[in-house]
């Protein structure tokens, strides 16, 4: 199956609460990104996601963080492709010491999963 991978670092702009904070909606967005790759790596067209079955946050995401989102297509149907998602911190902003100080992290931390569904109409479809 599929896999594919992003990795990009929180701004300013992208903290929605206060402390610098990233709302979680930003991890959903993310991965709705990884699954328009995985659909054009698999059939060639960037299909439509039609559902998340589940979806957890489980830390905090600041500005300055950078997030590694991952992403399988783990099931394929007739025109369903089952994908399950992560989102992990890999650099964490260090406001503490300075306003540009930030750490690599020895052991990421998770801060999202999720699974969904998505479609490629038949007629899309252009890899076997």
């Amino acid at each position: 199956m599929e896999k594919t991978m992003i990795r990009l670092r929180m701004s300013a702009k992208d903290a929605h609460y206060g402390g610098n904070l990233v709302d979680g909606a930003h991890m959903v967005h993310l991965f709705g990104d990884v699954a328009t790759e995985l659909l054009i790596m698999h059939d060639g067209d960037e299909g439509l996601f039609v559902a998340y079955d589940n979806i957890e946050f489980l830390a905090p995401v600041y500005a300055g963080d950078y997030i590694e989102a991952t992403g399988e297509i783990v099931k394929v149907g007739n025109t369903s492709r089952k994908m399950v998602f992560e989102a992990k911190k890999v650099v964490v902003a260090r406001p503490d010491i300075s306003a540009s100080a930030a750490d690599v992290l020895e052991e990421p931390i998770v801060v999202c999963r999720a699974s969904g569904t998505c479609v490629v109409k038949k007629e899309d479809q252009r890899k076997n």
